[in-house]
C-alpha cells in the first residue's frame, strides 16, 4: 500500500468515526417541577425590598408626624424623586416618611445632598428591622 493511500485511509476512517458518533446522539430534554407558591414568595420578597422592608443598610428619613402631613410629604417626594423608593412608616403614635434603601453610609450621603433641596430637614438613619 503506497503511503498516499494509507494517509487517505486515515482520514476516511477518522471521518467515519466522527460521524458515526454523531449518528447516535442522543436528544434529552428536562422537565422542572416547582412549587406555584415559589414565585409568589419572590413576588413578596421584591415587593418587600421596594417598601424597605428587608434592607439592613440605611434610609432617609424625610418627615416625622402627621398622617396627612405625611402622605403630603410622600406625594411631593414621588413627584420630584423617582430614584429612590419611598413609604410611610408608623411607629407609635407618629408616621415617617422614609426614602431610599441604600447599602452603604456613603451612598445615603449622595442622595441626602440631592433630596435636601426640596426636603431640608431630611437625614440619614440606620433602622432598626427587626420588629
Amino acid at each position: 500500500m503506497s503511503p498516499q493511500s494509507y494517509s487517505k485511509l486515515i482520514v476516511i476512517s477518522i471521518l467515519t468515526l466522527f460521524l458515526s458518533g454523531k449518528s447516535f446522539a442522543q436528544n434529552a430534554s428536562l422537565t422542572i417541577n416547582t412549587d406555584p407558591k415559589i414565585t409568589q414568595l419572590l413576588e413578596l420578597k421584591k415587593d418587600l425590598e421596594k417598601e424597605n422592608k428587608l434592607s439592613d443598610g440605611y434610609t432617609i428619613q424625610l418627615y416625622y408626624g402627621e398622617l396627612d402631613k405625611a402622605n403630603q410629604i410622600l406625594r411631593k417626594y414621588r413627584g420630584s424623586y423617582g430614584n429612590w423608593p419611598a413609604s410611610i412608616e408608623y411607629e407609635t403614635p407618629n408616621y415617617k416618611v422614609w426614602a431610599g434603601n441604600f447599602a452603604s453610609r456613603i451612598e445615603a450621603e449622595r442622595a441626602l445632598l440631592e433630596i435636601q433641596k426640596s426636603f431640608s430637614s431630611a437625614f440619614i438613619l440606620k433602622p432598626d428591622r427587626r420588629k
